[in-house]
């Protein structure tokens, strides 16, 4: 199983609305399966803030959170996922991977 299905499978603790797990690791210098993008509505954000959320997402992944390098989260509520529509784009890596020459 690739580390996104694993990703995908851990998250459904959270009883999301709409799901989306991205391997944005092409867009850095440390190779595959690091760095990903999670997109997660779920009602379970009613009344949390960004960091509660942040904090539920993480309690969710449990030790996946140490296999990978690092995982860009964008967490809605229903209400705010129907308002936004669209997580934003990630920005474009910068390098600085102790990896980089």
């Amino acid at each position: 199983m690739s580390m996104r299905d694993r990703i995908l499978v851990a998250l459904q603790a959270l009883e999301p609305q709409h799901l989306d797990v991205l391997d944005e690791s092409h867009m850095h210098s440390r190779g595959l399966e690091t760095h990903y993008k999670a997109v997660i509505v779920s009602p379970r954000f009613e009344g949390l803030r960004v960091v509660k959320r942040h904090q539920a997402v993480y309690a969710a992944m449990g030790e996946l959170m140490g296999q990978i390098h690092a995982l860009a989260l964008h967490t809605y509520t229903p209400d705010e996922w129907v308002e936004q529509g669209a997580a934003p784009d990630s920005p474009t890596c910068k390098g600085g991977s102790k990896h980089d020459h």
